[in-house]
This record gives C-alpha cells, structure tokens and sequence, in this order.
C-alpha cells in the first residue's frame, strides 16, 4: 500500500500559500509528489490535475463552485487521485501540461484542468468548467463521470489518446531542430516592424480585440530599433502602449502598480491581481522610455510603482511577496473582484469629505477620472485618465496648476479611505526568480533616478542570497522559515541579471561575483551541449514527461532568452569560461525560432541582438561612480549597457570572481593622472581613455550608427 493516503487531503501540509487555500475543500487534494502519483497506479485510477494561483479569479470560482461542493467531492475522491499543482511553484509540471491545452485546445491559462493516466499522461484538456452546462462548456461533473467511465470501460481508446498527445508534448517542448545559425542581421528592425503590424492604433498596446496584456518585451524591441533607425513610427508605437497602459484601468491611479491584464481592448477594465513579475518588467519599460523621450510621467509612474511594491508586496526583511489576490471582501460580505480598487461618485464625495476636502475637490477627481453613476464595471467604476488636467481646468475655470493641487489632495483622500477597507488577500512566498525581475527594476532606477533604489534592490538581492542560496545551489521559494523547489532556469537567468544590475548600479564587485556564481550554475546545470539547448529545469531534476525549454515570452520573459543575455554580459568578465561560447549556440539552435515569430520570442530577439551589436561597455576606473558621471549614464538610453566600475586593488577580488587573471573588461585599465577615467568599448574596439563622460558616451552613439 501507499504510504500517501488519498482518503484525506493533505495540503495543509504545504508551504503555498495558494495549495493551502484548498486544505478545507472536501476533495481529497493531494500535492504533487511521487506518493501522490503512486497511489494512481495502485489503485488503477486516473488523477485529475488541477493547476492554478493563489491570485487567479477563475480559480476562486471554480473553487467555490465544484470544489467546495460534497457532490462532485465525492466523484474525485472515489474515481480519482485529484492533485493540485501551485504553478507559481512549479512552472516545469504546468509548462508540461499546458502545453497540451494549448495544442488542443488554442488556448490555456488557469485553472488548468488536465485528466491523467496514472502514468501522468494527458488525455483530456481544458481550462474553467461550470458545474453546469453552459455557454457550449460541458458540466464540471458530467465530465468527471464521463471520463472516468471511459477509463473504466474503454481503456484503450484513452490510452492511445494519452500516447498521442505524450508524443505531442515532447515534439513541441524538447524539440530543438534548427538552422544551425543564428539570426541574420536586421533581426532588429524586422521584430519591430511586426510589432507595428500587431499595434492597436486606435488605443495602444498589441491585438485590436479581446483582453490586453502587457508586452514589454515589444516595446524594448521598438524603442531600440527606433534608437538604431530613428524611424518615428517605431518610437509612437512603443509610446502609444506606455501611454495607453499608464492612463487606462491596468494602472493603480490611487496606489500605483498594474493590474495583471485588461478584459477589453480599450484598457478600461482589468483583471485585478497585481503580479510581482509585472510590477518589475513594467518599470523597466517605463524606465526606457524615459530615457528616450524624457517625458517626466513615465518617471512618475516608475516612482509609484515601486512605492507600491515596497508599501504592499515586502517582506519586512528585504525580499518581496508574489501575488495580491484580485478579490477581497466587498460590501455584503462576499468576496468581490475588484472590491478594494473600485468607486461610486458617493464614496469619493465622502473619501473627500472626511478628509477635510470641499465638494469641488470630489467633482475634480471624478471627472479626471471617469467616476460615474452608472460605472464601468459592474455598477462601480475603475479609475481611468478620462480627461486630461487642461481640460478639466477649462471646464471648472481653474488654472491648471490648482486642479493639480486639488486633484493630488482628492488622491490622498481616497488613498487613505482604501486603506481602511478590507485588503485583498496576499501570497506571502518569496520567489527567487521573481524577485531578481524586481532587483533588476530598483538597480535600473538606481541608475536612472535615485541610487537609493538600488540600495533596495541590494538589501532584496542579499535576502535571496541569504535564505535560498547555499553557496552552491538556488532554491526557488522562501515562506515563513522554509525553503523548497529546487530551482529552474529563470531563478538562476531572473537572478543573475538582478546581482548584475545591482553590480552596475553600486561597483560593489560581491554582487557581480554571485552574478558568476549564478551564471556557472546556468551553464553546469541548464545547459545541454549536446544538442545545444538550455533547459527549464536542472539535470537530474524531477523526469517529468518532457524536459521543457522556456522559449517564448508569456507573464514573464522567456528564461532562455535572459539567460542567454546575462551570459553574454557575464562573458566580458570571464573570457576562459563557457559564457560566451555557450550564449552564440543557444542562438545557432533557436535561431530559426526567433527569426520566424520574433515577437512570440522577444527576449531571445533582444539577446540576438546584443549578439550582433555587441555589448555597450563603459569601464570606469575611480574609486565610485562619481555622481554626475551617474546622472548622464542613467539619463541615456543605451542598450545592452554594461557599466563597470573597477576595484583598486583587483588581486584580493580574482578568488571571490572565480578567476585567475583580470577580466578583459578591466585589463590594462588605468586612470588618466588622479581623475576617474572611463573606456568606452563596443565590439572588441574601444574609445582612448576619457576624463568626461560625455565624450565616452559620444564615442558609442557614433559606433552603434
């Protein structure tokens, strides 16, 4: 017999946050695990898999409709082993499976429903079900009778299925067929022509119909091709999504922060969970866009969102937590989407009032904001940029600078009435790889705003460092005092980019050191010379049914694409090791892949473009950054930057890096009499010495023409 009992269920035995929220359903969850997987086989019958996220609304309903309910209870316990699956945890079983869904069914996402042979093989797929039949959905329980009677009855049909759809998932994820070569050049400006066909001209971002995600691996594809072309509709578009993403529902308009993704073209309504990996990556859109344009409202945006993180997603001790709930307790009790975020023209008026406000200060933000009777969403409205200041000024025949004054009390007014409503729950595991997006958001702020971001960003990195490094090995997630999940590619690629950016932001050289560290790990553990692949999960991991390589970007940047960038960048500090020979066959084998849908592979695009231009080294040689020299590298955009400041005294830092003779980057590097010097370099060729920054900074700009 088992040693795993399935006649109860067991995750309250779990650290997630999100399994733990089904510990009380009468279904006799299992976690995944072999024990789980090894009662199937004994008692001959298949699991049913169900994925999903602490932060996931169909999730929650799905939850309450059918797993909350005795009936269908009944069914999964005595005809399955049903296990549920945390996909923020394991993202290599969810890759696995959705990957069928999306090959059967054109589609995927969460909860993901997926029917197994006790041999973990698919042979049905899906997404939500209704307890009932409804809108061409099948009902949740016909379904599980109906297949289980099938396993029951028709074996060999399902097993057949199951072999089929097995043989599919290996094809689609361990397949690395390809031209041999890596892109050609002009990769650049071909990625950013096809953004533009896929742009919604009419209210900005991507894809003119359905739900709006954030893709901000298109706007650095455009904002660098229009820094490499000067081809202006290449800089609107990527505007145009900033701007549409900034002003509509996605944004916080009290709080600051995004929202996951908008349900409507237009941007007006989201989804309401607030992801960790979307509130780093979008600051470091935001963050290029300033750059570029130097329009003051992206930089604003940036403070707010990262005001939000440290306020609502951090560990008291640096690291930060990975999801807020898009539901919370609204006004009848019941858990409502959107309840914490959403307003009535009353509640404003009272928000106002309450804080000492007259009535004019309410009109001003409801009409800056959209506020109205009727709403947007479900009798309520989601703040969004309606008008603009002027116009709201012309309207009430105010000067614009007293609308902003009013408009900034009103906010607060309504910030501080929010915050005495219920809050949405928070799933309080610290991610490794997550965070090292984060970390590389605050060091890129560091850089171009405030170097007291990168402090944060350090005292994030030291925390992971400390609680899921073991000197040798990273883990993937910390909650409450436990450590678990051995880590895959994009903890070890999300990280390294993070201690490296962190190393950029401060020359503290420990960081670029763990960034080495790091980056050995990726190369020891991820990569498969053999058939030049760079795998999501670790050799000698978990045998799932495939081992899955992370190629296309989806929430987060495609694992390989980043890991083949830090690589790059780490190579110029540690010319004798694998870096670079191991990032230009990563690009040999995916090439093909990237030049046929660059945009469905935006940060292995990026990647093939440093490739191709080479790195924007800038090696300072002085005791710190001094800060103006900061102040005119933050301010300019400079793709695939690699700032490097070098130590006085090298030799007690050759152990720590791992190396036995200086890194290229700071050979025969010296300052010019006693002031700091940079050396400028691009592409094995490299300016003379400079004592102004701005020469050095020159120097590249003619050498990427």
């Amino acid at each position: 017999m088992s040693d795993a009992p399935t006649d109860r269920n067991r995750l309250d035995e779990e650290a997630s946050p999100y399994l733990r929220q089904h510990a009380d359903n009468p279904v006799h969850w299992q976690p995944w695990d072999e024990a789980a997987l090894a009662a199937a086989r004994e008692r001959d019958v298949p699991v049913f898999l169900s994925v999903g996220y602490a932060a996931c609304h169909w999730c929650h309903v799905m939850a309450d409709e059918s797993f909350e309910d005795a009936s269908i209870a009944e069914v999964l316990n005595e005809r399955y082993v049903p296990i549920k699956v945390d996909r923020e945890e394991r993202p290599d079983v969810d890759s696995v499976y959705q990957t069928i869904a999306q090959l059967v069914t054109r589609g995927g996402g969460w909860p993901l429903s997926v029917w197994l042979t006790p041999g973990g093989r698919p042979f049905y797929v899906g997404t939500y079900f209704p307890p009932e039949e409804r809108g061409g959905m099948p009902a949740f329980p016909d379904l599980l009778t109906g297949l289980a009677d099938a396993w029951a009855t028709d074996r060999e049909e399902v097993e057949n299925r199951a072999e089929q759809w097995t043989a599919a998932i290996r094809g689609e994820l361990e397949d690395v067929e390809g031209t041999g070569e890596a892109p050609e050049p002009g990769l650049l400006e071909s990625a950013a022509e096809s953004a533009l066909r896929s742009a919604d001209r009419e209210h900005g971002g991507f894809g003119t119909s359905g739900p709006k995600f954030p893709q901000t691996g298109r706007i650095h594809l455009l904002l660098r091709a229009f820094d490499r072309t000067g081809r202006d509709a290449f800089l609107e578009c990527a505007v145009g999504a900033l701007d549409a993403m900034a002003t509509g529902g996605l944004y916080d308009h009290v709080g600051g922060g995004f929202h996951r993704y908008c349900v409507d073209p237009e941007w007006a309504v989201p989804h309401f969970e607030k992801m960790l990996y979307d509130n780093a990556e979008l600051p470091l859109a935001y963050l290029a866009g300033y750059q570029v344009t130097g329009e003051d409202r992206y930089a604003d945006v940036v403070r707010e969102t990262l005001a939000f993180l440290d306020r609502e997603l951090a560990h008291p001790d640096g690291g930060f937590y990975s999801t807020l709930d898009a539901q919370s307790e609204g006004e009848n009790g019941e858990r409502e989407e959107g309840a914490f975020y959403t307003w009535t023209p009353a509640e404003v008026r009272t928000a106002v009032d309450d804080a000492g406000g007259d009535a004019l200060h309410a009109e001003l933000f409801c009409d800056r904001f959209g506020v109205t009777e009727s709403g947007n969403f479900e009798g309520r409205t989601v703040l969004n940029v309606s008008s603009t200041t002027a116009a709201v000024a012309d309207a009430h025949d105010l000067e614009e600078t007293t609308v902003d004054t009013h408009l900034e009390e009103a906010r607060t007014a309504v910030f501080d009435t929010r915050a005495g409503r219920p809050r949405p729950p928070r799933d309080e595991k610290v991610l490794a790889g997550w965070n090292g997006l984060a970390i590389s958001a605050y060091a890129e702020a560091g850089l171009v705003l405030d170097p007291a971001y990168a402090e944060r960003g350090v005292r994030a990195l030291d925390f992971v460092r400390e609680h899921l490094w073991d000197g040798d090995r990273l883990s993937r997630r910390y909650k409450d005092g436990t450590v678990g999940v051995d880590g895959y590619l994009q903890d070890y690629a999300f990280l390294a980019r993070g201690a490296l950016d962190c190393y950029q932001a401060t020359g503290d050289v420990e960081h670029l050191a763990f960034a080495l560290d790091l980056g050995r790990g990726i190369v020891e553990a991820f990569w498969d010379g053999d058939v030049g692949a760079l795998y999501l999960t670790p050799e000698g991991g978990e045998s799932l049914l495939a081992r899955p390589q992370e190629l296309s970007d989806q929430s987060t940047p495609s694992s390989a694409g980043v890991a083949v960038d830090v690589l790059q960048a780490l190579s110029h500090f540690a010319a004798g090791e694998a870096f670079d020979e191991v990032a230009a066959a990563a690009l040999e084998t995916y090439g093909s892949r990237i030049e046929s849908n660059p945009l469905q592979h935006a940060a292995l695009a990026l990647a093939a473009d440093r490739f191709e231009a080479g790195s924007a080294e800038l090696t300072v040689v002085a005791e710190a950054l001094p800060e103006d020299w900061r102040e005119r590298i933050g301010e300019t955009y400079l793709p695939g930057r690699l700032l490097s400041v070098r130590p006085d005294k090298l030799g007690p830092w050759l152990d720590r890096l791992g190396l036995d003779d200086s890194p290229p980057i700071w050979a025969g590097r010296t300052a010019e009499g006693e002031e700091p010097t940079v050396y400028a370099c691009r592409d094995f060729t490299c300016s003379r010495p400079e004592t102004d920054v701005d020469e050095a900074l020159s120097w590249l700009a003619e050498e990427a023409e």
